[in-house]
């Protein structure tokens, strides 16, 4: 039985990984705060992303059915505001959610991997590590997501576990909704800045991460796919 686990699983691009990757054959299990709505093509654990006891607890009732190889941590926290404007508290808690939580989700599904010979990483970045206005806390959690999934791409490799990243730029989630106001004139020019002319859907990342946690797609690793429309070409160092 090929397991996978999605974190923020429920709804959006973690919703749409779970529907996609189970429709592929693989059983999937979502760890979300959130129940998922309406039929949903997995199971579901509850828990706090920041809170680092309750994934704890999670995380050993999703092994309780034995190892999982595949793992997606999608989960994610915004809380944009201005450099003047964004506390301590908000960047702590984006940097637990964002992080902390995919370290901790990686440690834990480690053993069973190394184990098996077998394992895939996908870490959901997105385009704003680039640099993004008013993200200070979100931009530099996910450039650290980028930092975590090269560094254990060189440790893991050896044990046939691959670790990439897919970076969504504007992706028409609820999430991007309540963070980008329709009538803003910042999400106007985002809108008209996508080269391939149409806003991302969810599915356009599950069909990324599908390809980056097939058993043939062990020869890539290290990696940022971005999926963007075409928004990141000439910026990408």
């Amino acid at each position: 039985m090929d397991r996978v686990l999605v974190t923020g699983g429920a709804s959006g691009i973690g919703r749409a990984i779970v529907e996609r990757l189970s429709a592929d054959g693989l059983t999937c299990v979502a760890i979300d705060r959130n129940k998922p709505k309406g039929s949903f093509p997995g199971e579901w654990i509850e828990a706090n992303a920041l809170d680092a006891d309750s994934m704890a607890a999670a995380l050993r009732s999703a092994l309780m059915a034995g190892p999982i190889t595949r793992l997606i941590n999608n989960v994610g926290a915004v809380r944009p505001a201005s450099l003047e404007e964004t506390t301590l508290e908000d960047l702590d808690a984006v940097v637990a959610v964002n992080l902390r939580t995919s370290l901790q989700c990686v440690q834990a599904l480690l053993p069973g991997m190394k184990r098996a010979g077998f394992g895939r990483i996908v870490n959901v970045s997105s385009r704003a590590a680039l640099g993004k206005e008013l993200r200070s806390a979100y931009a530099a959690s996910k450039a650290g997501l980028h930092g975590f999934t090269k560094t254990w791409a060189l440790e893991l490799g050896r044990h046939g576990i691959t670790v990439n990243a897919v970076g969504p730029g504007p992706i028409r989630t609820a999430l991007f909704d309540a963070s980008n106001p329709a009538d803003s004139a910042r999400t106007k020019a985002i809108m008209m800045a996508i080269p391939v002319g149409r806003m991302g859907e969810p599915e356009d990342v599950a069909h990324a991460v599908a390809f980056l946690v097939d058993a043939r797609s062990g020869f890539i690793t290290g990696q940022i796919l971005y999926v963007c429309g075409g928004m990141t070409v000439g910026i990408v160092e």
